[in-house]
């Protein structure tokens, strides 16, 4: 209670300064102010040997104080770093030291004036004046001390996701890691566009969801009296471009699904899809090994480097094995045998995974690779040669039709995508999503719906075909050592306070 007491005393104290300011004519929030410098660049290029005093111009927030007098030190924080400032009476004249003076921490200023160096050797900007170019009314959380405990009053992860823009001001490892996402989408994009591949957008809203198994947002759009579809993949818009001709394609933007929030799963997530006319598994395969390591380089991780207390090498080849091979592996159970679902349930219960809800055979299946396989995944791994039941929209193995030309490639513990040979046969794709509705009659609610007009896009004719999706966040997640989906998206959902 002692520091909301505190919090809000130091609020009125700062509302206070601003009524004083405009009674003096100074407008706390003015208009414009535009900088020709940035603190880390114009440290690095300054050489004390040259006299000149050429003048600067800075904005940022004030991260630190120390007044003695007619001089004060201060650091001035911008989007590259910290630079020192050191104000004196003289040269700011009484009116603009005394703002200088009254300014409290994260007040954003604008500043102007000419380098040196200190006795201590530290590059420093001597001002020549002073702007206030917004108040910073809520005093910004602070490293403290308590009983001899240093903690952080803003160590609430919930708080912290809920107020990012505070969580960026002070917390500068987490603002790295957004400048760190920003590289890899670019990165992706850059390798993507240098295999020949071309950007596209598709429709966000959508009449059916389709293209995954997930439960979709609904939405209602009042002209057309229609009810529409928040997006849970684009597959099968980029694959009708396919049809159409555009041969390789590739789309990275937003997806949203209605399911739980958790380390691994936001609602709204960022994913990358790309297909590729004449490719097939293996071809994704490859595009995925290569695009990932090529990323990882790109941005100076390098193939070898520490997740958490893991030591993870992505270096080329990764490992590869069949989905029901690993699974005996880990469980001791080989589905490929199993021929009733009340035997996959009870070999389910025996290695203890709750599988009482599952409606087939290869949906227990899962449940036993998510509990049992799928957290010791740590070293880069494809998963292959997925059951058809769980891939509607993956080509057939000619030798065993049972499963699929599909892989999910898995890294610390998580799947981070999805690809497979495309099923370009309408009529055995129109087989498949009968067998969908089906289920979805009976019951799962994450089972595909009849896509007509996709359907006789295939008739038009898809010439064989591999597709891949990627989990943006998820990738970020391995290459900035983030623990939490929630740790790479600016915003996630969060529940109303």
């Amino acid at each position: 209670m002692d520091d909301i007491h505190n919090t809000n005393e130091l609020i009125e104290q700062r509302i206070q300064k601003i009524k004083d300011w405009k009674a003096k004519g100074i407008n706390p929030y003015p208009l414009r102010f535009f900088p020709n410098a940035y603190s880390t660049s114009l440290i690095a290029g300054f050489d004390p040997a040259i006299t000149e005093k050429k003048s600067f111009k800075l904005g940022g927030r004030l991260h630190a104080k120390r007044v003695m007098g007619k001089a004060s030190f201060a650091h001035l924080k911008d989007k590259d770093g910290l630079i020192q400032l050191y104000a004196t009476r003289d040269d700011l004249g009484e009116e603009n030291y005394a703002l200088f003076k009254s300014l409290d921490l994260g007040d954003w200023i604008g500043i102007e004036g000419w380098l040196f160096q200190t006795q201590k050797g530290e590059t420093t900007l001597h001002l020549t004046s002073v702007t206030l170019l917004a108040k910073c009314v809520r005093p910004l959380p602070v490293v403290k001390e308590k009983d001899g405990v240093i903690f952080d009053a803003f160590s609430d992860v919930e708080q912290r996701y809920r107020m990012r823009y505070v969580d960026l001001v002070v917390n500068d490892h987490v603002r790295e890691t957004f400048k760190m996402r920003s590289r890899i989408v670019s990165e992706i994009r850059k390798f993507l566009t240098n295999e020949g591949f071309l950007e596209v957008e598709t429709p966000m809203m959508q009449p059916i969801a389709g293209g995954a198994a997930a439960r979709p947002f609904v939405t209602h759009h009042n002209t057309l009296d229609l009810t529409l579809f928040l997006r849970i993949a684009p597959e099968l818009y980029l694959k009708r471009l396919i049809v159409g001709g555009m041969d390789r394609v590739f789309e990275l933007n937003r997806n949203f699904r209605n399911e739980g929030i958790s380390t691994k799963h936001n609602p709204e997530f960022t994913m990358m899809e790309a297909y590729m006319a004449f490719g097939d598994m293996e071809t994704m395969l490859s595009l995925t090994e290569r695009m990932v390591i090529s990323v990882a380089e790109a941005i100076g991780k390098g193939t070898k480097f520490a997740y958490g207390k893991e030591m993870i090498d992505i270096s080329s080849p990764w490992k590869r094995i069949k989905y029901v091979d690993i699974i005996k592996e880990y469980s001791g159970i080989d589905f490929s045998e199993i021929k009733s679902l009340d035997d996959a349930k009870s070999k389910a219960k025996a290695v203890k995974v709750d599988a009482d809800d599952c409606v087939s055979i290869w949906k227990v299946c899962d449940e036993v690779f998510s509990s049992l396989v799928e957290p010791f995944l740590i070293q880069p791994i494809f998963i292959t040669d997925f059951p058809k039941e769980l891939s509607p929209l993956a080509k057939s193995r000619e030798d065993d039709p049972r499963y699929v030309e599909r892989f999910e490639p898995y890294v610390a513990g998580r799947e981070i995508g999805n690809a497979f040979t495309e099923l370009n046969d309408p009529f055995d794709q129109k087989e498949r999503f009968e067998e969908q509705v089906r289920q979805r009659e009976a019951g799962d609610d994450e089972a595909f719906m009849m896509d007509d007009d996709y359907i006789r896009a295939l008739e038009y004719g898809l010439p064989p075909t591999g597709g891949l999706g990627i989990g943006i966040d998820r990738l970020v997640m391995l290459l900035t050592d983030s623990h939490s989906i929630r740790d790479t998206i600016l915003f996630p959902l969060m529940r109303p306070e």
